[in-house]
């Protein structure tokens, strides 16, 4: 007789986090993290099963079916363990301290996190997905949990010590060596190490999965600059191709997912996080100033409208992510049969996606457990437009444009199935690396609706997203913003306004933007070692306080305040805020020296701090047509080691008051005036855009 299956809610009732609630109605008697449930372990001398995952996880919901939604495994964990449930978006602290647990235990990490801890929460055992029962040489949770527990009963001494052993193990300090330094070569270390393992027939680097890594573009972008080395370009371009046109792209919608699951970017995990539009956005922006074509800009625009259409919220920010599943089946919203196209498609139009983005009756998408055909397909095309456009004879404008016909009905069929499901918390960190990039799409596509919408972001978040003593918060949800922000939180946004002021010039976000500055430093500064931990120094005390450069699906919150830092710097002239910078970059010598390609967004802040950089000041008004045409020619250019700052009239004082070496800065002959400055020294002034650039080339300007 089939078990009926209870609802009643667990606490994660009461918790705001989608992926909390997701778990609310799980047998399992989940708990949020916090004291009550610490308190609950040690006066039942229980140890905790710590699962941690986010809501477009796919395989955090494979591992919920088999195992959380289950009465028997339910049973079990309540019987052995108080079990705690964590939103690794909510949380990244408590993600970070146990992933680090798990790459250290296991050499490998990944959600769902599953770490089993003591009451005082140090870790004695880590795993990723775990199946409900074992086979394959893989060890289910029927046979887990009683073994666990066994241990706790009889062994308990050993598991203690190990935990001891573990969490001081996390708390070693890096090596220290004395005189170590950062230099070019650490940038040719890493350029070298990325030009070895690139895959050069596919774009990306290594093989299978695939992950977009934007941070390696913008830092092989920098390098190309530096050196003159046609590689960084070469290799950014070939990559960004590819991705666009394969099945990691969203043809139809818009937008990148996760990864794709094979090398040639054509089987992706299907969830739509925002902080990769941000990401490959700028990083494609980028590549439109550094090659001067047209192809990177456009990519950028459809990430956008992705962005705009479909993660924008109504009160100003921008939710965190769709889903890779659908009624219980990851991509099901984004596949098609061949006849489902037909349906849709008059016979020639059909006829034309099917040959440009390889469907096939028998269908292209392989299930990833099993390698069979499914009979559906992924749309995805192995070849250029123009190469497509000349096979068919006809000039590559009109293949677009009889494409984007087909493209809107078929994106119309699709709005009308089951939508994946969306994480509609604001996550202050994401939202100020999508605020940079609407900011620097403003200023590269000549768009200022991409300005408004980053400045919708940016005001909802200073206002909103605060506490009563004015400090960042983490999350904001249906009304509520909480949780103590964290260095990535201030890093981002601050990146966010900086972008945000070169857009429009607003005073206001580039004060906001220092007032953050040094916030972070005071809150998150290390003043011993250099460089920033991820929590503040009055946050929750956990059994680790991390502080790390490395990047991973994000850039490294230290490399993004140090490159803040050093931005602000030359912006108000203020050397105590390079000072930091360049001390940050220091505390993670010995570790970028052992990994360079681990550390590419601190050698893209390495490479401004080398320099040469500079600094154009204009004086004028923002709105004239001189001004405007000034602004015009400097993002023409690719110049990752420029600031811009503009002294417009009526509000001159205010920026010379942030920036003093501004303020004896003047206009000539009535017109706006363009000051480009560097190493401390200042160019004559000049009235012309184009003699504004032949100075920035001749002082060394990027």
């Amino acid at each position: 007789m089939e078990r009926k299956k209870e609802n009643k809610k667990n606490r994660l009732a009461f918790e705001v986090s989608p992926y909390l609630l997701q778990h609310a109605e799980n047998p399992v008697d989940w708990r949020p993290w916090g004291e009550e449930a610490f308190r609950k372990a040690r006066e039942e001398d229980k140890p905790i099963f710590l699962s941690i995952g986010y809501s477009t996880c796919h395989w955090c919901h494979v591992m919920a079916r088999e195992s959380f939604e289950d009465q028997d495994v339910a049973r079990l964990l309540n019987a052995t363990f108080v079990c705690i449930k964590v939103d690794r978006e909510e949380r990244p602290d408590l993600d970070a301290v146990y992933m680090a647990v798990a790459s250290m235990m296991t050499g490998k990490g990944g959600w769902p996190l599953n770490v089993i801890l003591t009451p005082d929460q140090k870790p004695f055992f880590a795993a990723t997905y775990i199946p409900k029962e074992s086979g394959y040489g893989r060890i289910g949770m029927l046979d887990l949990i009683p073994r666990i527990g066994l241990l706790w009963r009889n062994e308990r001494d050993e598991l203690l010590k190990s935990s001891e052993e573990i969490t001081a193990a996390l708390n070693e300090p890096p090596p220290e060596i004395p005189g170590m330094r950062l230099d070019e070569s650490a940038i040719r270390s890493a350029y070298q190490n990325l030009a070895a393992r690139f895959d050069a027939a596919n774009g990306g680097f290594g093989g299978a999965p695939k992950f977009p890594s934007p941070t390696t573009f913008l830092f092989l972008l920098r390098h190309w600059r530096r050196a003159g080395d046609p590689g960084g370009l070469a290799m950014t371009e070939i990559t960004l191709n590819s991705m666009r046109r394969g099945g990691i792209f969203d043809h139809l919608g818009f937008g990148f997912h996760r990864y794709s699951t094979d090398a040639t970017w054509l089987l992706p995990h299907f969830e739509k996080m925002l902080y990769d539009q941000a990401m490959i956005s700028l990083a494609c922006l980028e590549a439109a100033q550094a090659s001067g074509k047209a192809d990177y800009a456009r990519i950028a625009e459809e990430v956008f409208a992705y962005v705009l259409r479909d993660l924008a919220a109504p009160e100003g920010g921008f939710f965190s992510a769709e889903d890779a599943d659908s009624e219980g089946e990851e991509g099901k919203f984004y596949l098609w049969t061949q006849n489902e196209i037909r349906e849709v498609l008059e016979a020639e139009e059909a006829d034309l996606v099917a040959k440009v983005f390889q469907v096939r009756a028998e269908g292209n998408y392989t299930e990833e457990a099993t390698g069979r055909l499914t009979g559906k397909n992924v749309l995805h095309s192995r070849r250029l437009m123009g190469d497509h456009a000349r096979d068919l004879g006809i000039p590559e404008s009109e293949l677009r444009e009889r494409l984007d016909v087909a493209r809107k009905k078929l994106f119309s069929a699709r709005e009308k199935r089951v939508r994946p499901n969306k994480d509609d918390k604001i996550l202050t960190d994401w939202n100020g690396l999508v605020i940079a990039a609407l900011a620097r799409g403003a200023q590269v596509l000549d768009r200022e609706d991409l300005e408004e919408a980053a400045s919708r972001a940016a005001d909802f978040i200073l206002e909103s997203m605060r506490d009563e003593q004015g400090r960042l918060l983490h999350r904001y949800r249906e009304g509520s913003a909480g949780i103590l922000g964290n260095l990535d939180d201030y890093a981002f946004l601050i990146w966010g306004l900086i972008e945000l002021y070169e857009a429009g010039f607003k005073t206001a976000y580039l004060e906001a933007a220092l007032a953050l500055a040094w916030d972070l430093v005071a809150r998150f500064g290390d003043r011993e070692g250099g460089g920033f931990y991820f929590t503040p120094a009055d946050g929750e005390d956990l059994i680790l306080r991390k502080k790390d450069a490395h990047d991973g699906a994000l850039p490294s919150g230290n490399a993004v305040a140090a490159l803040d830092l050093l931005r602000l710097a030359r912006m108000t002239g203020d050397l105590k805020l390079e000072e930091i910078a360049r001390d940050a970059l220091l505390a993670f010598a010995p570790q970028v020296r052992g990994a360079p390609a681990a550390h590419l967004h601190l050698l893209s802040a390495l490479d401004f701090l080398l320099g040469p950089s500079t600094e154009v000041v204009m004086v004028g008004d923002r709105d004239s047509e001189e001004t405007e045409a000034m602004i015009k020619a400097l993002r023409s250019k690719y110049l990752p080691r420029t600031v811009v700052i503009l002294r417009p009239e009526g509000e001159g004082l205010k920026i010379a008051g942030m920036a003093d070496f501004t303020a004896d800065m003047t206009i000539l002959e009535g017109r706006t005036t363009a000051y480009v400055c560097s190493g401390k020294v200042c160019q004559r002034p000049t009235t012309d855009p184009g003699e504004m650039l032949e100075i920035l080339d001749g002082s060394g300007g990027s």
